[in-house]
């Protein structure tokens, strides 16, 4: 019996308007691991979560990459031996 209501919560998350700038708000926020109650209640009643995955994943992908480039720099400019 709660299959259609479930299914119906899930369809009206994935059309919520978000914009850019709130989603990767949101996202920097959390990696930074800060976040008030209320924006984060905010967030969650109008961001869409699909957007929030791909913008977590983007977002650590960068980090990784940044990371790499950082310790290939490092390493290249003979400071760590």
């Amino acid at each position: 019996m709660s299959q259609p209501v479930a299914a119906d919560a899930e369809e009206k998350a994935l059309h919520r308007k978000g914009s850019l700038r709130r989603t990767l708000s949101a996202v920097g926020w959390s990696f930074f691991g800060v976040r008030k109650a209320r924006d984060l209640e905010r967030d969650a009643a109008q961001l869409n979560p699909l957007h929030v995955v791909i913008a977590g994943v983007v977002v650590a992908a960068l980090f990784v990459a940044l990371l790499i480039v950082l310790v290939n720099w490092v390493i290249a400019s003979g400071i760590a031996a």
